[in-house]
Protein backbone atom coordinates (compact mmCIF):
# COMPACT_ATOMS: atom_id res chain seq x y z
CA UNK A 1 0.00 0.00 0.00
CA UNK A 2 2.87 2.35 0.87
CA UNK A 3 4.60 1.65 -2.42
CA UNK A 4 1.37 2.40 -4.29
CA UNK A 5 1.00 5.81 -2.60
CA UNK A 6 4.62 6.65 -3.36
CA UNK A 7 4.05 5.78 -7.01
CA UNK A 8 0.98 8.05 -7.19
CA UNK A 9 2.87 10.88 -5.49
CA UNK A 10 5.77 10.60 -7.94
CA UNK A 11 3.31 10.53 -10.87
CA UNK A 12 1.53 13.64 -9.56
CA UNK A 13 4.83 15.52 -9.20
CA UNK A 14 5.89 14.43 -12.70
CA UNK A 15 2.55 15.54 -14.18
CA UNK A 16 2.86 18.93 -12.47
CA UNK A 17 6.36 19.38 -13.93
CA UNK A 18 5.08 18.51 -17.41
CA UNK A 19 2.25 21.07 -17.06
CA UNK A 20 4.70 23.74 -15.96
CA UNK A 21 6.92 23.02 -18.97
CA UNK A 22 3.97 23.14 -21.39
CA UNK A 23 2.42 26.38 -20.12
CA UNK A 24 4.95 28.70 -21.80
CA UNK A 25 4.33 26.89 -25.12
CA UNK A 26 0.59 27.38 -24.72
CA UNK A 27 1.14 31.08 -24.05
CA UNK A 28 3.35 31.28 -27.13
CA UNK A 29 0.74 29.73 -29.42
CA UNK A 30 -1.83 32.27 -28.13
CA UNK A 31 0.20 35.12 -29.65
CA UNK A 32 -1.13 36.57 -32.90
CA UNK A 33 -0.04 39.05 -35.55
CA UNK A 34 -1.59 40.89 -38.48
CA UNK A 35 -0.38 41.21 -42.07
CA UNK A 36 0.72 44.79 -41.37
CA UNK A 37 2.84 43.62 -38.43
CA UNK A 38 4.30 40.80 -40.54
CA UNK A 39 5.25 43.16 -43.38
CA UNK A 40 6.90 45.58 -40.95
CA UNK A 41 8.72 42.78 -39.07
CA UNK A 42 10.07 41.18 -42.25
CA UNK A 43 11.34 44.57 -43.38
CA UNK A 44 13.03 45.50 -46.64
CA UNK A 45 15.19 42.93 -48.40
CA UNK A 46 15.93 40.94 -51.54
CA UNK A 47 12.27 40.23 -52.26
CA UNK A 48 11.53 43.94 -52.44
CA UNK A 49 14.42 44.50 -54.84
CA UNK A 50 12.95 41.80 -57.12
CA UNK A 51 9.48 43.31 -56.70
CA UNK A 52 10.83 46.79 -57.48
CA UNK A 53 12.36 45.75 -60.79
CA UNK A 54 9.64 43.41 -62.05
CA UNK A 55 6.81 45.80 -61.18
CA UNK A 56 8.99 48.58 -62.60
CA UNK A 57 8.75 46.65 -65.85
CA UNK A 58 4.97 47.12 -65.66
CA UNK A 59 5.54 50.89 -65.59
CA UNK A 60 7.81 50.58 -68.64
CA UNK A 61 5.06 48.76 -70.55
CA UNK A 62 2.39 51.28 -69.51
CA UNK A 63 4.58 54.25 -70.45
CA UNK A 64 5.50 52.80 -73.84
CA UNK A 65 1.88 52.16 -74.78
CA UNK A 66 0.79 55.67 -73.76
CA UNK A 67 3.79 57.57 -75.16
CA UNK A 68 3.54 55.65 -78.44
CA UNK A 69 0.66 57.92 -79.44
CA UNK A 70 2.82 61.04 -79.27
CA UNK A 71 5.52 59.41 -81.42
CA UNK A 72 3.35 58.00 -84.22
CA UNK A 73 0.77 60.80 -84.50
CA UNK A 74 2.67 62.52 -87.39
CA UNK A 75 2.91 59.19 -89.23
CA UNK A 76 -0.75 58.17 -89.02
CA UNK A 77 -1.79 61.73 -89.86
CA UNK A 78 0.27 61.45 -93.04
CA UNK A 79 -0.79 57.89 -93.98
CA UNK A 80 -4.55 58.40 -93.58
CA UNK A 81 -4.70 62.18 -94.19
CA UNK A 82 -6.24 62.84 -90.77
CA UNK A 83 -7.70 66.08 -89.49
CA UNK A 84 -6.68 67.40 -86.07
CA UNK A 85 -9.79 66.03 -84.35
CA UNK A 86 -9.19 62.57 -85.84
CA UNK A 87 -5.64 62.49 -84.43
CA UNK A 88 -6.98 63.60 -81.05
CA UNK A 89 -9.66 60.89 -81.18
CA UNK A 90 -6.95 58.19 -81.22
CA UNK A 91 -5.74 59.22 -77.75
CA UNK A 92 -9.31 59.67 -76.54
CA UNK A 93 -10.27 56.12 -77.56
CA UNK A 94 -7.25 54.69 -75.72
CA UNK A 95 -8.28 56.51 -72.55
CA UNK A 96 -11.91 55.45 -73.04
CA UNK A 97 -10.79 51.83 -72.99
CA UNK A 98 -8.70 52.58 -69.92
CA UNK A 99 -11.62 54.31 -68.18
CA UNK A 100 -14.13 51.50 -68.75
CA UNK A 101 -11.71 48.74 -67.76
CA UNK A 102 -10.24 50.74 -64.87
CA UNK A 103 -13.33 50.34 -62.68
CA UNK A 104 -13.91 46.76 -63.87
CA UNK A 105 -10.28 45.83 -63.23
CA UNK A 106 -10.40 47.37 -59.75
CA UNK A 107 -13.55 45.43 -58.86
CA UNK A 108 -12.10 42.13 -60.14
CA UNK A 109 -8.80 42.78 -58.30
CA UNK A 110 -10.61 43.30 -54.98
CA UNK A 111 -12.88 40.30 -55.50
CA UNK A 112 -10.56 37.76 -57.14
CA UNK A 113 -7.00 38.99 -56.64
CA UNK A 114 -4.52 41.60 -57.87
CA UNK A 115 -2.13 39.14 -59.54
CA UNK A 116 -4.72 37.81 -62.02
CA UNK A 117 -5.69 41.30 -63.16
CA UNK A 118 -2.11 42.51 -63.68
CA UNK A 119 -1.05 39.34 -65.52
CA UNK A 120 -4.17 39.46 -67.70
CA UNK A 121 -3.38 43.10 -68.47
CA UNK A 122 0.09 42.17 -69.77
CA UNK A 123 -1.30 39.50 -72.08
CA UNK A 124 -4.25 41.59 -73.29
CA UNK A 125 -2.30 44.79 -74.00
CA UNK A 126 0.57 43.04 -75.82
CA UNK A 127 -1.85 41.02 -77.99
CA UNK A 128 -3.92 44.01 -79.12
CA UNK A 129 -0.85 46.21 -79.49
CA UNK A 130 0.54 43.66 -81.95
CA UNK A 131 -2.76 43.65 -83.84
CA UNK A 132 -2.58 47.45 -84.04
CA UNK A 133 0.49 47.18 -86.26
CA UNK A 134 -1.63 45.38 -88.87
CA UNK A 135 -4.54 47.87 -88.79
CA UNK A 136 -5.77 48.31 -92.38
CA UNK A 137 -7.65 51.55 -91.73
CA UNK A 138 -8.07 54.43 -89.31
CA UNK A 139 -11.27 52.90 -87.87
CA UNK A 140 -9.55 49.61 -87.07
CA UNK A 141 -6.60 51.50 -85.60
CA UNK A 142 -8.65 53.44 -83.02
CA UNK A 143 -10.67 50.34 -82.08
CA UNK A 144 -7.53 48.24 -81.47
CA UNK A 145 -5.85 51.07 -79.51
CA UNK A 146 -8.92 51.29 -77.26
CA UNK A 147 -8.48 47.58 -76.55
CA UNK A 148 -4.83 48.26 -75.68
CA UNK A 149 -6.03 50.94 -73.24
CA UNK A 150 -8.26 48.33 -71.59
CA UNK A 151 -5.24 46.05 -71.06
CA UNK A 152 -3.10 48.87 -69.70
CA UNK A 153 -5.82 49.52 -67.09
CA UNK A 154 -5.16 46.02 -65.74
CA UNK A 155 -1.40 46.55 -65.76
CA UNK A 156 -1.82 49.73 -63.68
CA UNK A 157 -3.20 47.63 -60.79
CA UNK A 158 0.40 46.51 -60.30
CA UNK A 159 0.92 49.69 -58.28
CA UNK A 160 -1.54 48.41 -55.66
CA UNK A 161 0.10 44.97 -55.61
CA UNK A 162 3.51 46.56 -55.12
CA UNK A 163 2.35 49.00 -52.42
CA UNK A 164 0.80 46.22 -50.30
CA UNK A 165 4.17 44.47 -49.95
CA UNK A 166 6.30 47.51 -49.02
CA UNK A 167 6.88 48.48 -45.34
CA UNK A 168 5.49 51.90 -44.39
CA UNK A 169 8.86 53.54 -43.75
CA UNK A 170 10.12 52.60 -47.24
CA UNK A 171 7.07 53.65 -49.28
CA UNK A 172 8.05 57.33 -49.52
CA UNK A 173 11.40 56.26 -51.03
CA UNK A 174 10.55 53.29 -53.25
CA UNK A 175 7.28 54.48 -54.79
CA UNK A 176 8.68 57.79 -56.14
CA UNK A 177 11.77 55.95 -57.43
CA UNK A 178 9.45 53.84 -59.57
CA UNK A 179 9.14 56.94 -61.79
CA UNK A 180 12.51 55.91 -63.22
CA UNK A 181 10.85 52.99 -64.99
CA UNK A 182 8.16 55.21 -66.49
CA UNK A 183 10.93 57.45 -67.81
CA UNK A 184 12.74 54.42 -69.27
CA UNK A 185 9.54 53.37 -71.05
CA UNK A 186 8.99 56.88 -72.43
CA UNK A 187 12.58 57.19 -73.63
CA UNK A 188 12.58 53.67 -75.07
CA UNK A 189 9.57 54.32 -77.32
CA UNK A 190 11.07 57.65 -78.46
CA UNK A 191 14.39 55.93 -79.30
CA UNK A 192 12.53 53.20 -81.20
CA UNK A 193 10.69 55.92 -83.10
CA UNK A 194 13.95 57.69 -83.92
CA UNK A 195 15.59 54.49 -85.17
CA UNK A 196 12.73 52.57 -86.81
CA UNK A 197 10.11 55.03 -88.05
CA UNK A 198 12.32 56.71 -90.71
CA UNK A 199 13.55 53.34 -92.02
CA UNK A 200 11.03 50.54 -91.35
CA UNK A 201 7.95 52.62 -90.51
CA UNK A 202 5.63 52.97 -87.52
CA UNK A 203 4.14 49.47 -87.86
CA UNK A 204 7.48 47.75 -87.21
CA UNK A 205 8.12 50.11 -84.33
CA UNK A 206 4.93 48.88 -82.63
CA UNK A 207 5.87 45.22 -83.23
CA UNK A 208 9.26 45.69 -81.62
CA UNK A 209 7.77 47.71 -78.74
CA UNK A 210 5.79 44.74 -77.34
CA UNK A 211 9.02 42.89 -76.43
CA UNK A 212 9.04 44.15 -72.78
CA UNK A 213 5.46 42.86 -72.30
CA UNK A 214 6.41 39.40 -73.53
CA UNK A 215 9.41 39.29 -71.19
CA UNK A 216 7.28 40.36 -68.21
CA UNK A 217 4.68 37.66 -68.87
CA UNK A 218 7.38 35.09 -68.03
CA UNK A 219 8.97 37.07 -65.15
CA UNK A 220 5.69 37.79 -63.40
CA UNK A 221 5.49 34.24 -62.02
CA UNK A 222 8.10 35.30 -59.43
CA UNK A 223 5.66 37.80 -57.89
CA UNK A 224 3.09 36.25 -55.49
CA UNK A 225 -0.49 37.27 -54.90
CA UNK A 226 -0.91 40.01 -52.30
CA UNK A 227 -0.95 38.60 -48.75
CA UNK A 228 -3.29 41.43 -47.77
CA UNK A 229 -5.77 40.33 -50.45
CA UNK A 230 -5.53 36.65 -49.40
CA UNK A 231 -6.25 37.61 -45.80
CA UNK A 232 -9.24 39.76 -46.77
CA UNK A 233 -10.56 36.81 -48.82
CA UNK A 234 -10.18 34.44 -45.87
CA UNK A 235 -7.32 32.46 -47.45
CA UNK A 236 -4.99 32.58 -44.41
CA UNK A 237 -2.82 29.58 -45.40
CA UNK A 238 -1.93 31.23 -48.73
CA UNK A 239 -1.15 34.52 -46.97
CA UNK A 240 1.09 32.77 -44.41
CA UNK A 241 2.87 30.83 -47.17
CA UNK A 242 3.55 34.06 -49.08
CA UNK A 243 4.83 35.86 -45.97
CA UNK A 244 7.06 32.90 -45.07
CA UNK A 245 8.62 32.87 -48.55
CA UNK A 246 9.25 36.62 -48.38
CA UNK A 247 10.76 36.29 -44.90
CA UNK A 248 13.05 33.46 -46.08
CA UNK A 249 14.11 35.46 -49.14
CA UNK A 250 14.84 38.50 -46.97
CA UNK A 251 16.64 36.30 -44.39
CA UNK A 252 14.18 37.44 -41.77
CA UNK A 253 11.32 35.82 -39.83
CA UNK A 254 7.65 36.32 -39.10
CA UNK A 255 6.44 37.64 -35.73
CA UNK A 256 5.79 35.07 -33.02
CA UNK A 257 2.39 33.42 -33.03
CA UNK A 258 -0.10 32.87 -35.82
CA UNK A 259 -1.75 35.15 -38.37
CA UNK A 260 -5.20 36.40 -37.41
CA UNK A 261 -7.32 38.74 -39.51
CA UNK A 262 -11.10 38.95 -39.89
CA UNK A 263 -12.60 37.69 -43.16
CA UNK A 264 -13.89 40.76 -44.97
CA UNK A 265 -17.12 40.04 -46.81
CA UNK A 266 -17.60 43.48 -48.43
CA UNK A 267 -14.58 43.37 -50.70
CA UNK A 268 -14.89 45.59 -53.76
CA UNK A 269 -17.99 47.43 -52.46
CA UNK A 270 -18.26 50.93 -53.99
CA UNK A 271 -20.30 52.09 -50.97
CA UNK A 272 -17.09 52.11 -48.92
CA UNK A 273 -15.69 54.80 -51.21
CA UNK A 274 -18.74 57.03 -50.70
CA UNK A 275 -19.35 56.24 -47.03
CA UNK A 276 -18.98 58.94 -44.40
CA UNK A 277 -15.33 58.05 -43.74
CA UNK A 278 -14.10 58.38 -47.34
CA UNK A 279 -16.71 60.47 -49.19
CA UNK A 280 -14.80 63.75 -49.23
CA UNK A 281 -11.51 61.99 -49.87
CA UNK A 282 -12.95 60.10 -52.84
CA UNK A 283 -14.54 63.14 -54.51
CA UNK A 284 -11.39 65.26 -54.13
CA UNK A 285 -9.18 62.39 -55.30
CA UNK A 286 -11.31 61.87 -58.40
CA UNK A 287 -10.75 65.49 -59.36
CA UNK A 288 -7.04 65.25 -58.46
CA UNK A 289 -6.65 62.21 -60.73
CA UNK A 290 -8.59 63.95 -63.50
CA UNK A 291 -6.21 66.90 -63.28
CA UNK A 292 -3.08 64.73 -62.93
CA UNK A 293 -3.87 62.93 -66.19
CA UNK A 294 -5.08 66.14 -67.87
CA UNK A 295 -1.78 67.86 -67.04
CA UNK A 296 0.52 64.94 -67.82
CA UNK A 297 -0.91 64.04 -71.22
CA UNK A 298 -1.49 67.70 -71.94
CA UNK A 299 2.24 68.34 -71.49
CA UNK A 300 3.21 65.27 -73.55
CA UNK A 301 0.82 65.95 -76.44
CA UNK A 302 1.37 69.72 -76.35
CA UNK A 303 5.12 69.31 -76.73
CA UNK A 304 4.61 66.83 -79.56
CA UNK A 305 2.11 69.12 -81.28
CA UNK A 306 4.20 72.27 -80.88
CA UNK A 307 7.18 70.49 -82.41
CA UNK A 308 5.30 68.70 -85.19
CA UNK A 309 3.34 71.74 -86.39
CA UNK A 310 6.13 74.25 -85.63
CA UNK A 311 3.80 76.40 -83.51
CA UNK A 312 6.58 77.50 -81.16
CA UNK A 313 7.49 81.14 -80.83
CA UNK A 314 11.20 80.42 -81.35
CA UNK A 315 13.74 83.17 -81.92
CA UNK A 316 16.33 80.89 -83.51
CA UNK A 317 14.20 78.51 -85.63
CA UNK A 318 16.04 76.41 -88.21
CA UNK A 319 14.82 75.53 -91.73
CA UNK A 320 13.12 72.30 -90.55
CA UNK A 321 10.96 74.28 -88.15
CA UNK A 322 9.89 76.73 -90.82
CA UNK A 323 7.37 74.37 -92.43
CA UNK A 324 3.93 75.14 -91.02
CA UNK A 325 0.92 72.84 -90.60
CA UNK A 326 -1.43 75.48 -92.01
CA UNK A 327 0.02 76.63 -95.34
CA UNK A 328 -1.84 79.09 -97.59
CA UNK A 329 -5.26 77.94 -96.45
CA UNK A 330 -4.44 74.25 -96.84
CA UNK A 331 -3.24 71.60 -94.45
CA UNK A 332 0.20 70.04 -94.73
CA UNK A 333 -0.44 66.50 -93.48
CA UNK A 334 3.06 65.06 -93.71
CA UNK A 335 5.41 66.84 -91.32
CA UNK A 336 7.48 64.07 -89.75
CA UNK A 337 9.56 64.58 -86.63
CA UNK A 338 13.09 65.80 -87.32
CA UNK A 339 15.91 64.19 -85.36
CA UNK A 340 16.12 67.32 -83.20
CA UNK A 341 12.43 66.87 -82.29
CA UNK A 342 13.09 63.34 -81.07
CA UNK A 343 16.03 64.66 -79.05
CA UNK A 344 13.83 67.35 -77.46
CA UNK A 345 11.27 64.71 -76.49
CA UNK A 346 14.04 62.54 -75.04
CA UNK A 347 15.42 65.37 -72.92
CA UNK A 348 11.95 66.27 -71.64
CA UNK A 349 11.32 62.59 -70.75
CA UNK A 350 14.48 62.58 -68.66
CA UNK A 351 12.90 65.44 -66.74
CA UNK A 352 10.43 62.95 -65.25
CA UNK A 353 13.11 61.61 -62.90
CA UNK A 354 15.46 64.57 -62.60
CA UNK A 355 13.62 65.92 -59.56
CA UNK A 356 12.82 62.57 -57.92
CA UNK A 357 15.26 63.27 -55.02
CA UNK A 358 13.38 66.53 -54.42
CA UNK A 359 10.08 64.64 -54.53
CA UNK A 360 11.31 62.10 -51.96
CA UNK A 361 12.50 64.93 -49.70
CA UNK A 362 9.17 66.76 -49.94
CA UNK A 363 7.18 63.60 -49.17
CA UNK A 364 9.27 62.78 -46.12
CA UNK A 365 9.38 66.32 -44.74
CA UNK A 366 6.02 67.85 -45.62
CA UNK A 367 3.86 64.79 -46.29
CA UNK A 368 1.60 63.97 -49.22
CA UNK A 369 -0.94 66.83 -49.14
CA UNK A 370 1.48 69.77 -49.04
CA UNK A 371 3.69 68.16 -51.69
CA UNK A 372 0.69 67.71 -54.01
CA UNK A 373 -0.47 71.31 -53.60
CA UNK A 374 3.03 72.71 -54.22
CA UNK A 375 3.54 70.63 -57.38
CA UNK A 376 0.14 71.64 -58.75
CA UNK A 377 0.80 75.36 -58.19
CA UNK A 378 4.19 75.18 -59.92
CA UNK A 379 2.72 73.19 -62.83
CA UNK A 380 0.17 75.97 -63.42
CA UNK A 381 2.97 78.53 -63.62
CA UNK A 382 5.10 76.51 -66.04
CA UNK A 383 2.21 75.79 -68.42
CA UNK A 384 1.81 79.52 -68.92
CA UNK A 385 5.56 80.02 -69.32
CA UNK A 386 5.47 77.79 -72.44
CA UNK A 387 3.73 80.66 -74.24
CA UNK A 388 6.76 82.95 -73.88
CA UNK A 389 9.00 83.42 -76.92
CA UNK A 390 12.42 81.86 -76.33
CA UNK A 391 15.20 79.91 -78.00
CA UNK A 392 14.89 76.16 -78.66
CA UNK A 393 17.14 75.64 -75.65
CA UNK A 394 14.82 77.75 -73.51
CA UNK A 395 11.79 75.78 -74.69
CA UNK A 396 13.58 72.50 -73.98
CA UNK A 397 14.42 73.62 -70.42
CA UNK A 398 10.84 74.76 -69.76
CA UNK A 399 9.46 71.51 -71.13
CA UNK A 400 11.99 69.54 -69.05
CA UNK A 401 10.86 71.25 -65.82
CA UNK A 402 7.15 71.00 -66.69
CA UNK A 403 7.43 67.26 -67.35
CA UNK A 404 9.23 66.90 -64.02
CA UNK A 405 6.44 68.66 -62.14
CA UNK A 406 3.48 66.88 -63.76
CA UNK A 407 5.20 63.51 -63.45
CA UNK A 408 5.94 64.07 -59.75
CA UNK A 409 2.34 65.17 -59.21
CA UNK A 410 1.01 62.00 -60.87
CA UNK A 411 3.34 59.87 -58.77
CA UNK A 412 2.28 61.46 -55.47
CA UNK A 413 -1.41 61.05 -56.37
CA UNK A 414 -0.74 57.34 -56.99
CA UNK A 415 1.02 57.01 -53.62
CA UNK A 416 -1.65 58.85 -51.65
CA UNK A 417 -4.50 56.83 -53.20
CA UNK A 418 -2.83 53.48 -52.52
CA UNK A 419 -2.20 54.50 -48.90
CA UNK A 420 -5.51 56.13 -47.99
CA UNK A 421 -7.99 53.36 -48.93
CA UNK A 422 -8.37 50.07 -46.96
CA UNK A 423 -7.46 46.70 -48.47
CA UNK A 424 -11.13 45.76 -48.99
CA UNK A 425 -11.55 48.66 -51.44
CA UNK A 426 -8.00 49.66 -52.39
CA UNK A 427 -8.04 48.26 -55.92
CA UNK A 428 -11.59 49.47 -56.53
CA UNK A 429 -10.65 52.91 -55.23
CA UNK A 430 -7.64 52.93 -57.52
CA UNK A 431 -9.83 51.73 -60.38
CA UNK A 432 -12.34 54.57 -59.91
CA UNK A 433 -9.51 57.09 -59.65
CA UNK A 434 -7.74 55.87 -62.78
CA UNK A 435 -11.06 55.96 -64.64
CA UNK A 436 -11.59 59.60 -63.68
CA UNK A 437 -8.01 60.30 -64.70
CA UNK A 438 -8.75 58.93 -68.17
CA UNK A 439 -11.53 61.47 -68.57
CA UNK A 440 -8.77 64.04 -68.26
CA UNK A 441 -6.74 62.02 -70.73
CA UNK A 442 -9.70 61.96 -73.14
CA UNK A 443 -10.15 65.74 -73.04
CA UNK A 444 -6.45 66.64 -73.17
CA UNK A 445 -5.91 65.66 -76.86
CA UNK A 446 -8.69 67.95 -78.09
CA UNK A 447 -7.10 70.89 -76.29
CA UNK A 448 -3.45 70.00 -76.92
CA UNK A 449 -3.93 68.83 -80.52
CA UNK A 450 -6.99 70.65 -81.86
CA UNK A 451 -7.22 73.95 -79.97
CA UNK A 452 -3.43 74.32 -80.09
CA UNK A 453 -3.59 74.83 -83.87
CA UNK A 454 -5.82 77.87 -83.37
CA UNK A 455 -4.25 79.53 -80.34
CA UNK A 456 -1.34 78.40 -78.20
CA UNK A 457 -2.28 80.52 -75.20
CA UNK A 458 -5.94 79.41 -75.31
CA UNK A 459 -4.77 75.79 -75.34
CA UNK A 460 -2.33 76.22 -72.43
CA UNK A 461 -4.66 78.23 -70.17
CA UNK A 462 -7.13 75.37 -69.32
CA UNK A 463 -4.23 73.25 -68.06
CA UNK A 464 -3.01 76.06 -65.81
CA UNK A 465 -6.48 76.86 -64.43
CA UNK A 466 -7.33 73.19 -63.71
CA UNK A 467 -4.03 72.78 -61.88
CA UNK A 468 -4.59 75.93 -59.81
CA UNK A 469 -8.08 74.83 -58.70
CA UNK A 470 -6.76 71.37 -57.83
CA UNK A 471 -4.02 72.85 -55.63
CA UNK A 472 -6.64 74.56 -53.45
CA UNK A 473 -8.78 71.40 -53.39
CA UNK A 474 -5.82 69.35 -52.15
CA UNK A 475 -5.78 71.30 -48.87
CA UNK A 476 -9.32 70.04 -48.20
CA UNK A 477 -8.26 66.37 -48.17
CA UNK A 478 -9.08 65.18 -44.62
CA UNK A 479 -6.39 62.48 -44.25
CA UNK A 480 -2.58 62.74 -44.30
CA UNK A 481 -1.05 59.30 -44.98
CA UNK A 482 2.61 60.07 -44.22
CA UNK A 483 3.94 57.24 -41.99
CA UNK A 484 0.46 55.71 -41.57
CA UNK A 485 -0.06 51.93 -41.67
CA UNK A 486 -2.19 50.58 -44.53
CA UNK A 487 -5.75 49.96 -43.34
CA UNK A 488 -7.14 46.43 -43.74
CA UNK A 489 -10.81 47.44 -43.53
CA UNK A 490 -12.90 50.58 -43.24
Amino acid sequence: MGDHMKTELVSAIHLQEVELREKPAETKTDETFTVEEAVETIGFGRFHVLLFFIMGGASIVEAMEIMLLAVISPEIRCEWRLEDWQVALVSTMVFLGFMVCGVLGGYVADRYGRWKVVFGGFVWSSYFSLLTSFAPSYGWFIFLRSMVGCGVAGVSQGFVLKTEFIPAQHRALLLPLATIFWMIGSMLIIILGMLLVPTLGWRWMIRVSIAPSLILIFLFKFIPESARYNVSAGNLPAAVETLQKIAAMNRSSLPAGHLVEPILRERGNWRILLGSQFRRTSVLLWYSWFVASFLYYGSVLSSSELLEKNLLCVTDADREHGVKHHLEGKLCYCISFARSDYETLLISSFGEVALVPLNIGLLNVFGRKVTLALLQLLAAVFFMLLNICSTMLGFTVLLFLLRSLVSMNFNVVYIYTAEVYPTVARSLGMGFCTSFSRIGGMIAPFIAQVLMSRSVIQALTPFAVASLICAFGTFLLPIETKGRALLQNS
